[in-house]
C-alpha cells in the first residue's frame, strides 16, 4: 500500500523592508487588497481635515466681515465641536488641532474685539483652547485600567495632589475660582495621558507634534515681526485695554513680541519648544521657520526662556552622537549668522542690548530685585502653610474670587518653587511632586536607552529645561506644563512602542 507523500510546506512570505527613521518602525502588516486610488484633493478633504478647514475659513470670513459679536459666540462652539469630532475620528490629529488653538485663539479674540469696535475684558473665545484640551479627559475615562498599571501610578499621585488642593480651594476661594484653576493644573496631565495611550500610533503622534510646532513657528514668528515693526491696531487696542504695561508700549519698535498669543511669556515658551523640536524635523521649511522663530523669540525679551533654551540645547549636544552634534552646531552657526546681524540693527539693537545688560548687571535690574525681595518676604509663608491655600488662590483665577473682577492679592506669582507648596500644601505637594518626579525619572531612563531617536532627545531636553524654570514661574501649568507633560509622556510612549516593536519582530522570527 502506497502512503501518499506529505504536501510541501508553503514558502515563507518575504519579509517587508522596515523604513529607516529616528526610531524603530513597526513591521509592515501583511499585504491587503489595494484600495481604490483617490485623488489628492479627496485625500486632503478627508473627514479629519475638512472640519478644521471649515472652522478657520468661517473664522476668516467673519473677521473680514467685521462680525466680531458673531465670531465671539460661534468660534468656541465650533472649535469644541471640531475638537470632539477629531478626538473620536482621528485622536492624533486632535493633538495638533489643540496646539493650533492655543497658538491662534488669542489673536482671534483680539480681531473679534476689533470687529466689534472696542475692547472687552472677558471673551468666550479664550475658553475654546482650554475646553478643547479638556476633551482629552475622556481618555482618562475610556482607558482608566491603565491607571492601575505601573506606568499609571505616577499619574494617580499627581491627580490626588491636585484633587486635595481643589477641595481646599472650593472652601477658601469659592467654586468658580477653584474650578478654573483646576482646569489649568490638570489639562497638561490629561493631554499627556492621551498621548501615552496612543502608544501604537507613536510615529504618527511624533510627526503630528513636530509638524505642528514647525509650521506654528513659521506663522507665529512671521507675525511676531509684523507686530514688532508695524503694530497692528487690534493688538495695540488689546494692550491698552488690558493694561499690559509689562509688554512694553503699543507702538512699532516698542513692544515685547507676543505674536498671536496672550503675552510674551506663553509665546516664548511655544517658540522655545519649536526651536528645540526643529532638530527632530526633516522639512525643508524648518530653517525658514527657525529664522522667523528665533528673531521673534529674541524680541519677546523673556530671559527665563532664553536660559531654558540654552539648557535644552546643551542637553541635546550632550546626548547626541558626534554626527548629530556637528549638525546642531553648524545649524546654530548658520542661524546665528542670519539673525544676529538683524538683531544688532538700529532700535532693535537698543532693545536687545538693554535686556542683555540686565543679565550682567543684576544689581540694576528691577525685575531681579523684585523677585529677590519676593523670595525673602514670602518664602516662610509659602513653605510653612501646611494645609495650603488651595486652587484659585493665585494667578488669573483670583479674578473670579474678587468682588471687582480684578486680580487678587496673589494674582502675580513669579515663582513656581513657592507657588506649588503655597497652593497644594504639604499633602498635595508631596503627592503631586512625587508623581511628577517619578514620571521625569522614568522618562530619563527610557531616553538614555533610545539615543538614536532625535524626537526623544528633544523631548528630554525640553523636560529638564522647563522643570528647571520653576525658579522663575510655575512652568508645570499653562503652556509650559503642556510642553513638559507632552514631552514626558511622548518619551514614555516611545519606550513602550519600542518594546512592542521588538516583541512583534521576535514573534515574526519565531513564526518564520
Amino acid at each position: 500500500m502506497r502512503i501518499p507523500s506529505a504536501a510541501p510546506a508553503p514558502a515563507p512570505a518575504p519579509r517587508q523592508p522596515v523604513p529607516r527613521f529616528n526610531a524603530p518602525v513597526m513591521p509592515a502588516a501583511p499585504a491587503a487588497p489595494a484600495p481604490r486610488q483617490r485623488s489628492a484633493l479627496r485625500r486632503a478633504m478627508g473627514r479629519d481635515t475638512l472640519p478644521v478647514i471649515a472652522l478657520w475659513a468661517f473664522t476668516t470670513l467673519l473677521i473680514l466681515a467685521h462680525q466680531g459679536t458673531v465670531l465671539t459666540l460661534a468660534f468656541p462652539v465650533l472649535a469644541i465641536a471640531v475638537g470632539f469630532w477629531l478626538y473620536f475620528v482621528n485622536p492624533v490629529r486632535y493633538i495638533g488641532f489643540m496646539w493650533w488653538l492655543w497658538f491662534l485663539s488669542p489673536e482671534v479674540r483680539r480681531l473679534a474685539d476689533f470687529g466689534k469696535g472696542g475692547f472687552t475684558p472677558t471673551s468666550l473665545i479664550q475658553v475654546a483652547p482650554l475646553a478643547v484640551t479638556m476633551i482629552s479627559g475622556l481618555s482618562l475615562l475610556r482607558y482608566y485600567p491603565v491607571l492601575a498599571q505601573r506606568r499609571g501610578l505616577p499619574i494617580v499621585l499627581t491627580l490626588l495632589g491636585i484633587g486635595y488642593a481643589f477641595v481646599v480651594g472650593v472652601v477658601a476661594s469659592g467654586p468658580a475660582a477653584a474650578v478654573y484653576d483646576l482646569a489649568n493644573w490638570i489639562y497638561p496631565i490629561l493631554i499627556g495621558f492621551h498621548i501615552m495611550v496612543l502608544t501604537r500610533q507613536y510615529p504618527e503622534t511624533r510627526d503630528t507634534i513636530v509638524n505642528t510646532f514647525i509650521y506654528g513657528m513659521l506663522v507665529m514668528g512671521a507675525y511676531g515681526l509684523i507686530q514688532f515693526f508695524i503694530m497692528p491696531p487690534w493688538d495695540a487696542m488689546w494692550m491698552i485695554g488690558s493694561d499690559m504695561n509689562s509688554q512694553g508700549d503699543p507702538v512699532p519698535l516698542g513692544v515685547r513680541v507676543f505674536s498671536t498669543m496672550n503675552s510674551s511669556g506663553p509665546f516664548a515658551f511655544a517658540m522655545m519648544g519649536a526651536m528645540v523640536l526643529v532638530m527632530a524635523a526633516k522639512h525643508r521649511v524648518r530653517w525658514i521657520a527657525a529664522a522667523f522663530g528665533f528673531f521673534s523669540f529674541a524680541l519677546s525679551l523673556v530671559r527665563s526662556t532664553w536660559g531654558g533654551w540654552a539648557i535644552a540645547m546643551v542637553i541635546q549636544l550632550a546626548k547626541s552622537s558626534n554626527k548629530v552634534r556637528i549638525r546642531i552646531i553648524v545649524s546654530a552657526l548658520v542661524l546665528a549668522g542670519v539673525c544676529v546681524p538683524l538683531l544688532t540693527f538700529g532700535p532693535v539693537a537698543d532693545r536687545m542690548q538693554q535686556r542683555l545688560d540686565s543679565l550682567v548687571n543684576l544689581k540694576d535690574d528691577q525685575s531681579y530685585a523684585a523677585r529677590n525681595q519676593f523670595y525673602a518676604d514670602f518664602a516662610k509663608k509659602a513653605f510653612t502653610d501646611v494645609t495650603g491655600e488651595g486652587l484659585g488662590a493665585t494667578g488669573a483665577s483670583t479674578k473670579l474670587s474678587s468682588n471687582n473682577g480684578q486680580l487678587g492679592q496673589y494674582g502675580s506669582f513669579d515663582s513656581g518653587v513657592m507657588n506649588i507648596p503655597f497652593v497644594l500644601g504639604w499633602p498635595g505637594t508631596l503627592m503631586y511632586l512625587s508623581g511628577v518626579l517619578w514620571l521625569i525619572v522614568r522618562a530619563l531612563r527610557i531616553a538614555l536607552r533610545m539615543p538614536d531617536d532625535r524626537y526623544v532627545c528633544a523631548c528630554l531636553s525640553l523636560t529638564v529645561s522647563i522643570f528647571a524654570m520653576l525658579v522663575f514661574t510655575n512652568s508645570l501649568v499653562g503652556t509650559g506644563g503642556l510642553l513638559l507633560f507632552s514631552s514626558v509622556f511622548s518619551i514614555l510612549s516611545a519606550g513602550h512602542w519600542s518594546k512592542l516593536t521588538r516583541l512583534q519582530a521576535r514573534n515574526m522570527e519565531v513564526s518564520d
